[in-house]
């Protein structure tokens, strides 16, 4: 199956590192092109086509302000994102919650051999 364009998908625009750098320091506010570049030190170019391959995807907004563009997320865009990687949520509390389970049936395992084994001096001995 032929691998969907990264202008027509957002998982597909979001697979590239400096894509998802972009959204994260856009996730706070609104911003000009001017503070991502010098924030994330990336060349202005790249910038640009970053941001206009993640507008394309409705992963961020643009608006005019004078002469400057200002971009933000797009939180409806983001969504599907969102909705997607919380299916594994629900998978991760369980793994979780087992891990938390297992630990716990191990600590009362050793005080259980300790309380049976009697008590010990520091040095290991029988009091």
């Amino acid at each position: 199956m032929a691998r969907a364009a990264t202008t027509s998908d957002a998982f597909n625009a979001v697979a590239e590192p400096r894509r998802r750098e972009i959204l994260n320091y856009l996730a706070l506010e609104e911003r000009p092109v001017g503070d991502i570049v010098a924030t994330l030190r990336l060349e202005q170019p790249s910038v640009s086509k970053h941001l206009r391959v993640l507008r394309d995807v409705g992963l961020v907004r643009v608006r005019r302000d004078g002469r400057r563009m200002l971009y933000r997320t797009n939180a409806d865009g983001i969504r599907p994102l969102h909705e997607w990687a919380g299916t594994f949520e629900q998978l991760w509390r369980n793994q979780l919650a087992r891990v938390k389970e297992r630990a716990e049936a191990k600590v009362k395992e050793s005080e259980s051999k300790h309380k049976e084994g009697g008590n010990h001096d520091r040095n290991g001995n029988k009091s």
